[in-house]
């Protein structure tokens, strides 16, 4: 791994465009962004040929503020317009940051077809288990019981298991951490632009200004704390018995298979076309 300069992270922001930011004060999405620009500098990845795609929501805001190839898009719809950066400059290394409600709601479909079809996008989502900047509406994933403006009673839609979800899509790398994790979230997102294939790292994210408000979490420490206590290594869970695993959230590497890529797969098929000339020899 490459030294790191100390302010590595103010040489990748926009110093002078769109600053103050827009999240809330203890919101998590700041420690992920430099989790994202250390492994990017640790990897000493060429700026030009990295992207960075994002959908809307807090987490989404992130391309606004880093000095890459940025693309801020339409609700939902993060994946798709990665698709199609990959497909036409498929050297190029995609990274897709989106969140719970953007990517597993309005942009679900997007979500498991990438992942079947093992196309080379890096999908980090943001999980703070409700809509924060449309106002506290659940999401796929506000647990069963929590609060949101949108269920003041209590919710009573049973949530994603977001990584379960794209595991069983077919995606070939799969992980999850929390924004407690810090060093182990900047090793995943590094493994992950290094895997030749579809990758998502779900990252458990604090909202105290809202979701925490409404669930009584207390402030972003104690939401952290939560993430330190209440989360295990994938490795420990055989060794434990199930009452101690049971409602802990599981970290790790959750799938790494090396299979076809898309892109790959996509130009070897036009190769053998252009040697044929168009003929297809199939039987229909």
């Amino acid at each position: 791994m490459a030294n790191i300069p100390q302010k590595v992270v103010h040489q990748y922001l926009r110093h002078d465009k769109k600053f103050p930011h827009v999240w809330c004060a203890g919101c998590s999405n700041g420690i992920i962004l430099g989790a994202i620009i250390r492994a990017i500098a640790s990897m000493e990845l060429d700026r030009d040929n990295l992207v960075m795609v994002s959908g809307i929501g807090c987490s989404s805001r992130m391309p606004v503020y880093i000095d890459l190839n940025t693309l801020h898009t339409l609700h939902g719809r993060a994946i798709a317009f990665a698709t199609g950066i990959k497909m036409h400059k498929p050297k190029m290394k995609v990274i897709v940051v989106t969140g719970d409600g953007d990517c597993t709601a309005i942009g679900g479909n997007h979500l498991i077809h990438a992942a079947r079809r093992n196309i080379d996008l890096n999908v980090i989502l943001v999980n703070n288990n409700i809509y924060g900047m449309t106002g506290g509406q659940c999401s796929p994933t506000t647990p069963y019981g929590a609060f949101a403006t949108t269920a003041p009673y209590g919710n009573i839609e049973p949530d994603f298991d977001i990584c379960n979800l794209v595991l069983g899509a077919g995606a070939s790398f799969v992980a999850r951490t929390t924004a407690f994790h810090v060093v182990e979230m900047q090793n995943y997102i590094q493994a992950a632009i290094e895997h030749p294939g579809f990758s998502m790292i779900e990252v458990l994210s604090a909202c105290p200004v809202i979701y925490g408000r409404l669930n009584k979490k207390g402030g972003a420490p104690q939401m952290m704390k939560e993430f330190r206590d209440n989360s295990l290594p994938v490795t420990a869970v055989d060794k434990l018995p199930p009452d101690q695993v049971e409602g802990k959230i599981i970290r790790g590497i959750l799938r790494k298979e090396i299979r076809p890529e898309y892109c790959a797969a996509y130009a070897d098929l036009v190769s053998r076309v252009q040697v044929t000339g168009g003929k297809n020899d199939a039987k229909i």
